[in-house]
């Protein structure tokens, strides 16, 4: 199951489709497994095996505190799907267990994808630790995609800030298998265009 929507999608559409979305579409063996590292999820024998594609983008977007800060802001307030063919409802709270969806016209209709929270690691530089913010999200039962997805935001020990995506998918759906390859392109675009959103916020 999977919904089209010609119009764009209403804070109320989203609702009801997140109500009628069942549980998770993946495995729970590997529920937050992107709270790994990319070496460790590479090495991951048994995603592959399972037929799961990883996709990794990282990307420098400045340095120091207040770099870092602001990237977090962009994170918690959804501005990394701030585009006007795929959005988040900016209002969702990045909580585990917030369920949410991930709006993306494609050509003529809306796609609506729901997903929850699974876990939100944050670490603060007065623990004597680099700071770093991210969430990952998996994938419910009728969204096109089933898989889990980290956005994180992390200052590295040289001052630099650092964005990151990582996600390991595989299709769901008739639709999605037979327009896999198309969609591992659009993964690739929506990681520039979010670096781009990310950035922006950033520098404002």
């Amino acid at each position: 199951m999977f919904l089209l929507c010609w119009d764009r999608p209403s804070a109320q559409n989203q609702k009801d489709y997140i109500n009628k979305s069942g549980t998770f579409n993946y495995d729970s063996n590997y529920r937050g497994a992107t709270a790994k590292s990319l070496s460790s999820l590479k090495e991951d024998k048994g995603l592959s095996k399972e037929g799961f594609l990883l996709n990794h983008a990282r990307v420098l977007v400045g340095s120091g505190q207040e770099t870092f800060e602001k990237g977090k802001s962009a994170l918690r307030s959804w501005r990394h799907f701030g585009f006007n063919w795929a959005f988040v409802d900016p209002k969702t709270p990045i909580q585990q267990g917030v369920r949410f969806c991930v709006c993306v016209k494609e050509f003529f209709p809306w796609l609506m994808m729901p997903l929850e929270v699974v876990y939100v690691n944050e670490r603060s530089s007065a623990k004597n630790s680099l700071p770093s913010f991210g969430f990952g999200s998996g994938t419910l039962q009728g969204h096109l995609l089933a898989g889990e997805e980290r956005f994180s935001i992390e200052m590295d020990e040289k001052n630099q800030v650092w964005y990151e995506i990582v996600s390991f998918s595989k299709p769901a759906n008739i639709l999605s298998f037979v327009g896999y390859p198309y969609v591992v392109l659009r993964q690739k675009h929506f990681a520039r265009e979010s670096t781009k959103a990310v950035l922006k916020h950033i520098s404002s």
